[in-house]
């Protein structure tokens, strides 16, 4: 027998003889199973007093979640990236700095670029987000999805990494004494950007 077997095992016997979840993991603990196994297992059981324990629904993946996710991942990058590039191209424009053109040939042929991007890949992602918002609304079990937790951890670990680069790029301009109006506007959009992802992603790492 496997040691989830075992552990499964004895959580249902546990329940079934009226012990709590809190005396079977202490007693659990005191054998030397680690915190996480004995989380694994009494998460998969309830006591309803019932005197049976009752399992709880398991997390399942499908591949029309990884498909989902997956084109949502792609769609998100897209118009964060190009949402960015405008921005930057925009800000350049608008508050020029005398000693940095990263355009010397003109910055219309990339906005250009990143509002083509934008107009097919900002519906797309929408439409992908309305989807996975609807599945959950009519399966609330959906939530559960792995696909979704990982797609949320994932996103907002990125979004976290950039509100950290731009954290570090502050840090460096104030030591080498370069902070322009048009590098503290591209922070800002950086940061802008990121915590709004945070705030429409973070929703996908809860379960109930």
């Amino acid at each position: 027998m496997k040691p989830s077997d075992q552990l499964a095992a004895f959580v249902q016997d546990g329940l079934r003889a009226g012990h709590g979840p809190d005396t079977l993991r202490a007693a659990l603990l005191a054998e030397g199973w680690s915190q996480a196994e004995v989380r694994a297992a009494l998460a998969g059981w309830s006591d309803r007093g019932l005197g049976v324990p009752v399992p709880r629904p398991q997390a399942k993946g499908s591949g029309q979640d990884a498909v989902l996710y997956a084109l949502m991942f792609v769609a998100l990058l897209i118009v964060t990236f190009n949402l960015g590039d405008l921005g930057f191209a925009l800000i350049e424009s608008w508050l020029p700095d005398p000693l940095y053109d990263p355009y010397p040939f003109g910055a219309s042929s990339s906005m250009r670029r990143s509002i083509a991007l934008l107009i097919v890949a900002l519906p797309v992602f929408l439409w992908l987000d309305r989807r996975a918002a609807r599945a959950v609304a009519n399966d609330p079990g959906e939530r559960r999805s792995p696909m979704r937790h990982r797609f949320g951890a994932f996103t907002l670990f990125l979004s976290s990494l950039a509100l950290l680069g731009a954290a570090v790029a502050v840090v460096h301009a104030g030591l080498t004494g370069v902070i322009t109006a048009q590098f503290i506007a591209k922070v800002g959009l950086v940061v802008v950007i990121a915590a709004l992802v945070i705030a429409w992603f973070r929703d996908f790492l809860v379960e109930a």
